[in-house]
C-alpha cells in the first residue's frame, strides 16, 4: 500500500499521508513491528509484525475519504454497532477526523521493551452534538447485577455492560448492589462516589426526551443535565420487630476522576 511522501517526524511516531491526502499515524515498536492508524475514524488500517508481515486486512479499494468509512482494519464503532434510530451505520466515530493528543506522552515502552503507543482524541463538533446530544456519564459498580426494569412491569434482567451508560429512557432497580457506586462525568472530569449502608438496592432513572416533554414540572431538555442514582430497599421490605432498630446511611462525595480509584473498593474498580 503506497502511503504518500515526506513523512513528518513527531516525538517517536510519524505522520504520513494516505492516497487521498489524509493523515495517518505510524508507530513502531523497538523490535520492528508497526501499526498504521488513519486519523479518519481513529482506525487501525495496518499491523505488521517484526518480520514485516501484514496481519490485518484492509481493502485495496478503501476510499480513505469522508463521508465513506474506511473498509477493513480495526474500526471504532461508537455509540453503537449496526443501525440505531437516526444514527449512521455503526455510529459516527468511525467517520470523523481524530487528532493526536499533543499533551500526552506520544510514545511509551513496556517492561519487555517491545510496546509503543500514541493517544488519539475525538473532539465533538457542533454537528456531532446535534445528532448525539447526550451526557458523557457512566455508572460503575453495578456490573453483572440483576435489575428490575420498571419500564417493562419490573421484569428481571442481568446487566451485561461493563458500565451503565445512557442513550434512552431508563428506570431500573439494581438489587443486592455493593456498598460503593461511582458515577463518572467524563466531560467535567469529576466522579461522584456513593457509599451506602442498610440500603441494599440502587435505583437508576433518567426520563430521556419523550418523558421529559410530558412532565409539567420538568424542563424538556433537563434530562441531559441530571441523573437519579438513589440507594433504596425495593425488592425486599425491611421489617422490624418491636424494639428493633434500623439505620440507613448514604454518603455522597465528589472527587477528580483521576483520583477516584483511591475511593473505590468494589471488584474491577477503575
Amino acid at each position: 500500500m503506497s502511503m504518500g511522501h515526506c513523512p513528518e517526524q513527531r516525538s517517536g511516531f510519524e505522520v504520513t499521508k494516505d492516497w487521498n491526502g489524509g493523515d495517518q499515524v505510524v508507530i513502531r515498536s523497538p523490535k520492528g513491528a508497526s501499526v498504521r492508524v488513519s486519523l479518519q475514524g481513529g482506525q487501525v488500517v495496518s499491523w505488521r509484525n517484526d518480520r514485516g508481515e501484514e496481519l490485518l486486512f484492509s481493502s485495496s479499494k478503501a476510499v480513505f475519504k469522508p463521508p465513506k468509512a474506511v473498509r477493513g482494519g480495526i474500526p471504532i464503532c461508537f455509540p453503537q454497532f449496526g443501525n440505531c434510530g437516526t444514527l449512521e451505520q455503526h455510529g459516527f466515530a468511525r467517520n470523523k477526523m481524530w487528532t493526536v493528543d499533543e499533551e500526552a506522552p506520544p510514545l511509551s515502552y513496556g517492561d519487555n521493551n517491545n510496546k509503543a503507543s500514541v493517544d488519539l482524541l475525538l473532539k465533538p463538533s457542533d454537528d456531532d452534538l446535534r445528532c448525539w446530544p447526550h451526557s458523557e456519564v457512566r455508572i460503575e459498580g453495578l456490573e453483572t447485577l440483576d435489575y428490575l426494569d420498571n419500564l417493562i412491569q419490573r421484569e428481571r434482567f442481568t446487566e451485561q455492560g461493563d458500565a451503565i451508560t445512557f442513550e434512552s429512557e431508563m428506570d431500573r432497580v439494581y438489587v443486592g448492589s455493593p456498598s460503593v457506586i461511582a458515577v463518572l462525568d467524563h466531560e467535567k472530569k469529576r466522579t461522584f462516589i456513593i457509599r451506602k449502608d442498610g440500603l441494599p438496592d440502587i435505583v437508576v432513572w433518567n426520563p430521556w426526551d419523550k418523558k421529559s416533554r410530558s412532565m409539567a414540572d420538568f424542563g424538556d431538555d433537563e434530562y441531559k443535565q441530571m441523573l437519579c442514582v438513589n440507594a433504596a430497599a425495593v425488592e425486599r421490605a425491611i421489617t422490624l420487630k418491636p424494639g428493633e432498630e434500623w439505620t440507613g446511611k448514604l454518603e455522597l462525595s465528589a472527587v477528580a476522576s483521576t483520583n477516584c480509584s483511591d475511593h473505590l473498593d468494589y471488584p474491577g474498580r477503575l
